[in-house]
């Protein structure tokens, strides 16, 4: 009887063990999904060129950059929708890896910050794909504005002929096509400015998303910046964020949403492929569901 006892406690204690080490296993497999912590720049469109890079100080620093020219052939820019008739629930989130299949982009990053949003658990939290969000700032999608334009939330904006520009007052100019806001501009005239009073995180290591253009308005860098992954990528300030903006030549640049948000996502022949390290929920390299995105279509590399 003893025995039995003992056998059977053995087997509970054993069946307890396999339970606790699932999820050390899964989260161990997507530590090792994420992209290595090495230098690489190719091309990954026409017009559009992407580069990797691993920073050691002040901290470690993953940074992805993609430089887009606007003038090339085939370079067309797309928002996400919003919801037919809806004023204030404006779009349906989806993950950026999903908002590039849906509309058969190439390119796409995260956008507009957003409400509600709650992050409890690996297996709690809000939106889910498909759940209604409301959009913060300013957004239009083939010219029809689904969200007005709000103070202190500044805009990006492209205009039927393909220029691009930021705006600080929030509301983008009469003909633009698609625009997505951001909390501050961090550039401007080529100097970096402070964050907005009020702005909690500024001075904060943070995973960052960004969108900069030149003087010209016809090229622009899409920034991100992964956090919350010691050792690997520990996240950058918004001066920080400026300051590599200006680095690549931008004369403007706007702080897009961040943290588990911050999503870059590219096509290839065999799917879609994560360029950064998402974290949402606590786990790398899974992507969260957002309010709306910046997309772009563009021809095969020669």
């Amino acid at each position: 009887m003893k025995q039995t006892w003992l056998s059977h406690k053995f087997l509970w204690t054993l069946a307890g063990m396999v339970i606790l080490a699932i999820p050390l296993m899964i989260f161990g497999w997507l530590v090792f999904q994420r992209p290595p912590q090495t230098v690489i720049e190719k091309q990954l469109f026409q017009g559009i060129y992407y580069r990797r890079e691993y920073r050691s100080h002040p901290r470690p620093i993953m940074l992805h950059i993609v430089s887009i020219d606007l003038a090339a052939e085939g370079v067309r820019v797309l928002v996400t929708p919003g919801r037919a008739r809806a004023p204030e629930w404006e779009t349906n989130a989806r993950t950026t890896s999903e908002f590039l299949e849906e509309f058969k982009l190439q390119l796409a990053v995260n956008a507009n910050f957003f409400y509600p949003f709650d992050e409890n658990t690996p297996w709690s939290s809000y939106p889910n794909s498909g759940d209604r969000v409301g959009v913060l700032g300013q957004a239009i999608s083939n010219g029809h504005e689904y969200s007005p334009s709000q103070e202190d939330w500044a805009v990006f904006c492209i205009t039927a002929d393909h220029r691009a520009r930021i705006v600080a007052s929030g509301k983008c100019p009469a003909g633009t096509t698609q625009a997505v806001a951001g909390s501050s501009t961090i550039v401007v005239h080529g100097q970096a400015i402070p964050a907005r009073q009020g702005s909690a995180d500024s001075d904060d290591n943070y995973s960052r998303t960004a969108v900069a253009v030149d003087k010209t308005g016809k090229k622009l860098w899409l920034i991100a910046v992964d956090d919350k992954q010691w050792l690997y990528s520990e996240g950058v300030t918004l001066r920080e964020l400026a300051e590599i903006a200006i680095a690549l030549g931008a004369d403007a640049a706007l702080n897009l949403d961040g943290g588990g948000s911050t999503t870059l996502v590219t096509a290839t022949p065999n799917g879609f492929q994560i360029l950064n390290s998402p974290v949402h929920t606590k786990m790398p390299m899974r992507e969260r569901p957002v309010a709306n995105h910046l997309g772009f279509y563009a021809l095969p590399r020669p």
